[in-house]
């Protein structure tokens, strides 16, 4: 405090001005600046530092932590400064938050930021995943805001690979500021559409536990790991033992498909998948004989039968691909079955013209004329992540509905960010292969599954074959 009323100058981003007002003399000078003006403000207070001035650049929480004090010393670096520097520490957002929630933070620990502005994606993504597989506890800053709506629900999906979902998790919106918020949930119930980007989201470790309302991570042994669960039983699962897959279909084509999938389903590793599952999983495996399919098959609980009722009932008419090999792979006489037409818009000679007017790819202006005319659609995705990534910002802009979604673009670059992107859409029915494998062929293997959900009942495929 008194190094702010011995200031002669003071910098900082012009929200903070209002938590220090008290504490700044009347003679002192007010620099402040909006948000993303780091640098600005670093050389004004070098400016005001090297004409003799005594100058406090202001930081929320510690300088030191996603604060002022690194782009201060870079820059003084820089401009090879005599200016002598300090660091006054502070406490941190999430120092404040693990306070209120109990005592979160008492192992060891790593803090993430999930702001992709200056860090690709990716090297983010390993840094999640380590501090997951690694147990510790895990403070997250900046989990959401309005242009980054899907990374907290990746980190979310990761963590569940390493922990079990009763895991606690606490957050804090204005920590120590009006309109102060605690929450304590688990990993399994967070949810990311409660999270802003004034809250941190602390993640316990395997030991954390809560008690009387507070959350508390012992600074003790280590426990042995939890067994892993059992498998799903009852209703939700259906067992390995059904009948066999029948009787020699209605001709060659159908009975060297229903051979190949009986192969398939005994050789899965998972004995016990969910029909609904299991269906669109069989033809994804028998399209590209990759095992893998098994670990990188995403489908949310009812999407296939819901997407196809929609159909049957004669509510979709249409099913858009972004390009034609995935068009080209979806059974003819399934879709003549239910009335259904498939369309790719990427030769539509107004997509081209669109594509050139607004300088982007074919494929996403091809999707923007799409839901134009048609935004309740089911989509299908074989090769461009732009066009899945332009879905999903139309949908987050109220302008698409579609009944569901089959996402699987293939590729190196922005591929498996357009997969957790359409991820966070929960209330849209999906199918996913994760990861960068994809293509044509799986789309439209998965669309097919899809149109022919009525026999998945006996396992019976290839009836269009």
């Amino acid at each position: 405090m008194s190094v702010i009323r011995e200031a002669g100058v003071v910098v900082g981003y012009h929200y903070y001005f209002q938590f220090v007002r008290e504490l700044v003399s009347p003679h002192c000078q007010c620099i402040d600046t909006g948000m993303r003006k780091e640098r600005e403000r670093a050389q004004m207070a070098f400016e005001c530092a090297e004409t003799g001035k005594r100058v406090v650049v202001m930081s929320s929480g510690d300088a030191g932590i996603y604060g002022m004090a690194p782009l201060i010393y870079e820059m003084g670096r820089e401009r090879e400064t005599d200016v002598e520097i300090e660091v006054h520490p502070g406490i941190s957002a999430f120092q404040k938050a693990a306070a209120l929630l109990g005592a979160p933070v008492g192992h060891d620990f790593c803090v993430i930021s999930l702001s992709d502005l200056m860090v690709p994606w990716m090297k983010i993504e390993r840094r999640i995943r380590a501090a997951a597989e690694a147990d510790f506890v895990t403070a997250i800053y900046n989990p959401k805001s309005h242009e980054r709506y899907w990374q907290l629900y990746r980190l979310k999906e990761v963590f569940l690979e390493w922990h079990d979902g009763d895991t606690p998790v606490g957050y804090v919106r204005q920590a120590g500021r009006e309109g102060e918020t605690v929450r304590l949930t688990t990993l399994r119930e967070l949810n990311p559409e409660e999270v802003d980007m004034f809250t941190v989201v602390l993640i316990g470790n395997s030991q954390s536990y809560v008690w009387k309302g507070k959350m508390v991570t012992p600074r003790g042994y280590s426990k042995a790991p939890s067994p892993p669960p059992a498998p799903p039983r009852g209703r939700d699962a259906i067992r390995m033992v059904s009948p066999p897959l029948g009787e020699v279909g209605r001709g060659l084509g159908q009975s060297i498909m229903m051979e190949s999938f009986r192969r398939i389903r005994s050789e899965l590793t998972n004995r016990n998948v969910p029909i609904d599952r299991l269906w669109p999983l069989i033809h994804a495996i028998h399209t590209t004989a990759d095992f893998e399919m098994e670990h990188l098959l995403y489908v949310d609980a009812g999407a296939v039968p819901h997407i196809f009722d929609a159909i049957r009932e004669g509510r979709v008419h249409t099913i858009v691909t972004d390009v034609t090999m995935v068009a080209s792979g979806i059974r003819k006489a399934a879709c003549a079955r239910y009335g259904v037409e498939v369309k790719c818009y990427l030769q539509d000679e107004r997509v081209m013209a669109m594509a050139s007017e607004q300088n982007i790819t074919r494929s996403q202006a091809g999707i923007r004329l799409a839901v134009e005319e048609h935004p309740d659609a089911l989509f299908a995705f074989g090769n461009a992540p732009t066009a899945l990534m332009e879905l999903c910002d139309l949908m987050r802009r109220g302008k698409a509905q579609p009944v569901g979604i089959v996402a699987a673009p293939v590729g190196f670059v922005h591929v498996c960010e357009s997969k957790y992107m359409v991820k966070s859409f929960v209330n849209v029915p999906k199918l996913i292969v994760e990861g960068r494998k994809g293509g044509s062929n799986i789309a439209a293997t998965l669309v097919n599954s899809i149109l022919s959900w009525d026999d998945a009942a006996e396992l019976k495929p290839g009836r269009d074959v």
